[in-house]
């Protein structure tokens, strides 16, 4: 692919239309933003952008609103990127309309303004061409750093870019870009790919895209108990899937077929319901009883994963390996977030539950690369055009 970067166009004095990942997590009760690490993963395009003197217009979505909801709007983000940039950011009222064309006449270079909530409009998430125009109008040239973003059809993500000339990826979407085709296209090796969450069915396009690839295969998570079960193991009352068992038992016949080392739980820490201060206990593989469901790998299982990962010179993983937010089946997933930060391999980490356990264990800044669109990192590694980076191309 031939992505254009913003650092080769000419901003300086001109109306520059930019899409962010402003989708920030809010606190259900106030309306406080809780994690602004999606602010601050684009403030080196707007920092660029301000400092060459582009009139700078943000816009970006914030949750799934059915209509206007003041719960959503996106002004509060505005105050937010105000204290990391060190200047005032004006907000608009609306992303189209006079409300927009008016807000973005009054700005001088090098100034800031954000949109209002995309979502507000229907023809946003529609693709509409008659919304994209109007977003179009706004500006003289369009920089899309909103990868999170980039594997939706979306009027300002798709249909937007295709009406400019002159456009281009943000310094986070090129990092983006450029770190997960490592793992597709020329991986160091060892290659380590981690995998973990709920379901089988979420994760059975990224498997069959990277067991080629890469050299060993970890898997945790519920998802492991499906292959467990297909290996005719007992996995008691864990999460199962058991209409993905045939194809967990052609995954794994594939991984044999193709030398591939894939290694699941060896002992799990099991309990009979999943609920704070239950009792827990380790068991073997072959030792969930049938009243009890795992909810984390065990000791064993840990060592194991930690002395693959040490030995990597790439790692991917996504998804965590237990119940991580709740005590006591979290020791897993910290433990191999340990062990990513300490290896000296390039780290790429994706998905929110897989980030939320880095911080949590105090290593996201020991991390390579940590990408900030689970679903799009995931697309683009089953290998799947990503419309929002498909608009970007040139010839």
């Amino acid at each position: 692919m031939s992505l254009r970067s913003v650092k080769d166009l000419n901003v300086t004095g001109r109306r520059v239309l930019c899409r962010v990942d402003f989708n920030v997590s809010l606190d259900k009760q106030t309306g406080t933003i809780t994690d602004d690490s999606r602010v601050v993963a684009a403030l080196p395009t707007l920092k660029e952008l301000c400092a060459r003197g582009a009139h700078v217009i943000l816009c970006s979505h914030l949750g799934r609103p059915k209509g206007c909801d003041a719960a959503l709007s996106l002004k509060r983000v505005a105050e937010n990127l105000s204290s990391h940039l060190g200047k005032a950011v004006a907000f608009a009222e609306d992303c189209v309309g006079a409300a927009a064309r008016q807000a973005v006449s009054n700005l001088k270079d090098g100034e800031v303004l954000l949109l209002e909530n995309l979502r507000f409009h229907a023809g946003e998430e529609a693709d509409d061409p008659g919304f994209a125009k109007q977003l179009a109008e706004l500006a003289e040239a369009y920089v899309n750093d909103a990868f999170g973003a980039a594997h939706r059809a979306h009027a300002s993500v798709s249909a937007v870019a295709k009406l400019f000339k002159e456009r281009a990826a943000g310094h986070l979407m090129l990092k983006e870009v450029e770190y997960l085709a490592k793992a597709l296209k020329q991986p160091e090796r060892p290659f380590v790919v981690i995998l973990g969450g709920a379901k089988v069915s979420d994760k059975i396009q990224v498997l069959e895209s990277l067991l080629p690839r890469c050299d060993t295969l970890l898997m945790g998570g519920a998802m492991a108990y499906t292959f467990l079960l297909a290996q005719g193991r007992p996995t008691g009352k864990s999460l199962v899937e058991k209409d993905q068992v045939n194809t967990a038992q052609k995954v794994l016949q594939a991984a044999q077929e193709q030398g591939k080392k894939l290694l699941l739980p060896v002992d799990h820490v099991v309990a009979p319901k999943l609920e704070k201060g239950v009792p827990s206990r380790v068991v073997s593989a072959d030792g969930i009883p049938d009243g009890e469901l795992a909810l984390d790998i065990g000791p064993k299982t840990v060592a194991s994963f930690a002395a693959e990962i040490a030995q990597a010179k790439l790692i991917f993983w996504n998804g965590p390996q237990g119940v991580f937010e709740m005590d006591p089946f979290g020791l897993g997933t910290t433990a191999v977030a340990k062990a990513v930060a300490a290896s000296s391999a390039t780290s790429i980490v994706g998905g929110g539950e897989s980030v939320a356990a880095l911080k949590r264990a105090g290593v996201a800044d020991q991390i390579t690369h940590i990408s900030t669109g689970g679903g799009a990192s995931l697309e683009f590694l089953e290998g799947k055009t990503l419309p929002g980076i498909a608009a970007l191309e040139t010839p």
